[in-house]
């Protein structure tokens, strides 16, 4: 059975001040979702959800359909605010998604096989699809035990124009997951150091730690323990119009439970992605010099 790519599709980009989904990055007006569908094509994959939102369906069809959508066997998940497990109403005045937890869970009817999970504006590179694929053939059977997940460098994930979240990993000598330290506001200060100044006190990170960028191979099995954490998450933040839940919260929560285990696989690509404004040219220069190294041809669905 060959796996499914979900793409979590559905961001504001507040940040950003824009649509990252759909941003034209390529030299011939490629998004990083188009390199994504690309390398996962070529990794085996042959079904992909992509979860958005319905206020930019539009925009998704007309930027994707004579691209790719016409050539793939795909799915359309809609996450929306009110979209929650029974027994529970959205407040009225919760405007914000509920996170990449959440939107995972609104694909639980989309996939009913092996798949990876991916952030839409995350370049991730061909290496980690093959790894994650090469993963899910060895490990078939619909079971948590046979989850996985690509690590990245952290000092190679950050952003030279603000500061960004990672999951920092705690590995064991097996190269399974113990935990993952989400930590917000990581940057680089004026000497070099790679500062975390999320608590009370800012803390040195190495920049060899391994990171969780959100890419992620799961079974099915994932759905009804994100709906069982996801219910607990809503019954102390229903009325908490900002909180979130988040996939590496999730996981780090099921290996404590002892309802998972994670493989750590190395990429053996580099990431990068759109997370500032500033960050976008960046990607299209690092875009630019992939191609220049026959990485990808010039026009990708040519």
């Amino acid at each position: 059975m060959n796996p499914t790519l979900v793409i979590l599709a559905a961001g504001i980009g507040s940040r950003y001040g824009g649509l990252k989904q759909v941003d034209p990055l390529g030299p011939s007006g490629e998004t990083i979702i188009d390199y994504s569908v690309y390398d996962a094509l070529h990794a085996g994959f042959d079904k992909f959800v992509f979860i958005i939102r319905r206020d930019i369906e539009q925009d998704f069809l007309e930027r994707y359909s004579h691209r790719f959508l016409d050539r793939i066997h795909h799915e359309l998940v809609f996450q929306e605010v009110d979209m929650l497990p029974p027994g529970f109403s959205c407040p009225e005045t919760r405007i914000k998604p509920w996170g990449t937890g959440h939107a995972l869970w609104a694909a639980r009817n989309a996939v009913s096989e092996p798949f990876v999970v991916i952030n839409a504006d995350d370049f991730y590179g061909a290496g980690a699809y093959k790894a994650l694929a090469d993963h899910i053939e060895k490990h078939p059977r619909q079971l948590s035990e046979n989850y996985a997940m690509c690590g990245y460098r952290l000092d190679q994930t950050l952003s030279d124009y603000g500061s960004v979240t990672r999951g920092i990993c705690k590995i064991n000598a097996e190269g399974f997951l113990e935990s993952v330290d989400e930590q917000f506001h990581i940057e680089k200060d004026s000497s070099g150091r790679i500062l975390s100044s999320g608590g009370d006190v800012a803390e040195i990170l190495d920049p060899g730690l391994t990171v969780s960028m959100n890419i992620w191979a799961f079974n099915p099995s994932i759905f009804e323990i994100i709906e069982k954490k996801f219910t607990m998450f809503l019954r102390s933040y229903l009325h908490h119009l900002k909180e979130e839940i988040y996939i590496p919260r999730l996981v780090d929560e099921m290996i404590r439970d002892g309802e998972c285990s994670v493989k750590v696989l190395q990429a053996g690509s580099e990431w990068f992605g759109v997370t500032n404004p500033e960050d976008r040219q960046l990607v299209k220069e690092r875009l630019e010099e992939l191609i220049r190294k026959d990485s990808y041809p010039k026009s990708l669905w040519e």
